[in-house]
């Protein structure tokens, strides 16, 4: 039975075995490409909050330097903190924050030469970005809101390239 196909002999889930058990795949012998892979996520609060970001006066300190640190340690960290995720050699990642006129948005890059993608990286540098800003500003805003994270754009492997139509974007089919 190959990756794709479930016990029934038709298409499944790649990360079950035959038993029905979670496994990781092998990619062995698939070939390593240039991949590339892009995330973004916002996190909404009040002016006075955005103003405290902005000012780097936060009572815990410079949140929007410690949101990127975490992002970067968090992408590299991937492999161990989804279970069936590779852990992959990331030859780049840039996390990217901006504050906009109701919080700030972080976006990730996460780059790589291998034989899978890297658009786990990218969601885990936004998401913990995300969460290291919620934690920096809690204490001053209880109405923080973590929203928006999805990945916009990922290139090489097998499957192609995509990108991010916006959120009219008809969702995949499953059976893809």
């Amino acid at each position: 039975m190959n990756e794709s196909e479930n016990r029934s002999g038709g298409p499944g889930f790649s990360h079950l075995d035959e038993s029905g058990a979670a496994r990781m795949v092998d990619v062995s012998s698939k070939p390593e490409t240039h991949r590339v892979a892009t995330a973004v996520g916002r996190v909404r609060m009040g002016a006075r909050t955005l103003a405290l970001v902005a000012d780097r006066a936060l009572p815990k300190g410079d949140a929007l330097t410690l949101a990127r640190v975490a992002g970067i340690l968090a992408a590299k960290r991937t492999g161990e903190l989804i279970p069936l995720c590779h852990p992959l050699p990331l030859t780049d990642l840039q996390v990217e924050i901006q504050l906009d006129e109701d919080g700030v948005r972080i976006t990730a890059t996460a780059s790589c030469v291998g034989r899978t993608g890297v658009e786990m990286e990218a969601l885990t540098a936004v998401t913990v970005a995300a969460l290291t800003v919620y934690d920096m500003c809690k204490s001053v805003d209880k109405r923080l809101v973590i929203e928006g994270i999805h990945l916009t754009a990922k290139s090489g492997g097998k499957s192609g390239d995509f990108r991010w139509g916006g959120p009219k974007q008809e969702p995949a089919d499953a059976s893809q």
